[in-house]
């Protein structure tokens, strides 16, 4: 992975407090892994109330994490006070999703000053096994002056 600069010195903990503020992670029970420039993981513990009618984790819950990590590794490489969302994306489903947790690994391909380029892997691991369940390619926007809304809103 190329190594990235940050333009905001206080990235790590904007990025944190971001991910604290999106709800939806926490619904899923899903947390923050590595988070470096460019590149963040999130991680989300196996849950039977999320699957589809197989007994596989929902393809809608893959897509969300593979989503805000690529979203979490666009930020961390905008400027303070620049929001993100994303533009458009692409998922491919590799594998049914199961395991005892999934990881989605989203890493910057692309930086830039109003769209950034990332790429997300979704892998399940069971015991030392880690199988690919899914990769994305996004195109993200910087929302500049676009702060997050305060928690709980």
């Amino acid at each position: 992975m190329p190594a990235f600069e940050p333009r905001d010195p206080g990235w790590a903990a904007r990025v944190r407090a971001s991910f604290a503020r999106q709800t939806v992670m926490t619904t899923i029970g899903a947390r923050l892994g590595r988070v470096a420039p460019g590149a963040v993981d999130i991680e989300l513990p196996f849950r039977a109330d999320l699957c589809q009618q197989h007994g596989f984790l929902h393809a809608g819950i893959v897509t969300i994490i593979a989503d805000s990590s690529c979203g979490y590794a666009a930020l961390s490489l905008m400027e303070p006070d620049a929001a993100v969302l994303t533009v458009e994306f692409k998922l491919n489903l590799l594998a049914p999703a199961r395991g005892a947790r999934l990881v989605a690994r989203g890493r910057v391909t692309r930086p830039g000053r109003t769209l950034t380029i990332c790429q997300a892997e979704v892998v399940a691991l069971q015991d030392a096994a880690e199988t690919p369940v899914a990769t994305m390619l996004a195109t993200l926007m910087a929302l500049q002056g676009r702060p997050d809304l305060p928690q709980g809103l």
